[in-house]
């Protein structure tokens, strides 16, 4: 799919807007309007898809700095249309998880969910992700109830499906972790009643 740099979008909304509205005043209105137009469709463009697309493309290359930048220069978020934004909220919070920010990578993640994924990919890849934050954090029946839909979803990346596998061998070894912590637990508590 064509993309237009960012930065090349801006100058040429600069260009053509200004350059439009001075021709409009000083040759007439016929002489602006193409330039105006051009400008304004540039607009509603960065407006309605922001750089979603090209934050996508730099998250393919796991620059996350790059990512995070990119995204910053979306200065109206609320304003894209319903998928790019969702997929907007989505590329946040896997940035926040990748630099375990995992307080903001759940807010992101929540938010992307409640304007609703296009996609079963995406929505297994979040509830995933926000299983795993629950599993972090030792809330295992929680991780267990946002992982059990996952199954419902037609997931048709392997990458994914390997890692919903994974994910379901470790909740079922989860009551062994935590008897495992509970015993390790306990055994301290002991040596510390023998001093």
């Amino acid at each position: 799919m064509f993309t237009l740099n960012i930065y090349l979008r801006i100058a040429l909304m600069a260009v053509t807007l200004i350059g439009g509205t001075v021709l409009i005043f000083t040759m007439g209105f016929w002489y602006g309007f193409p330039f105006l137009l051009v400008g304004l469709t540039l607009l509603f463009g960065y407006l309605w898809l922001g750089t979603v697309q090209s934050a996508a493309e730099l998250m393919q290359q796991q620059d996350f700095a790059a990512v995070d930048r990119r995204l910053a220069l979306t200065l109206f978020p609320k304003l894209l249309y319903k998928p790019n934004r969702s997929y907007y909220y989505l590329i946040k919070g896997s940035v926040a998880m990748q630099t375990k920010n995992y307080e903001a990578a759940e807010i992101w993640y929540n938010q992307a969910q409640e304007i609703g994924l296009p996609g079963d990919n995406e929505k297994a890849m979040v509830a995933l992700q926000m299983a795993n934050l629950k599993a972090a954090k030792g809330k295992w029946k929680e991780a267990q109830l946002i992982f059990k839909p996952i199954k419902s979803f037609k997931v048709t990346e392997a990458q994914l499906r390997e890692q919903i596998k994974h994910f379901e061998k470790v909740l079922q070894n989860s009551g062994q972790v935590k008897a495992h912590q509970s015993m390790g637990a306990s055994q301290k508590m002991r040596r510390y009643k023998k001093f």
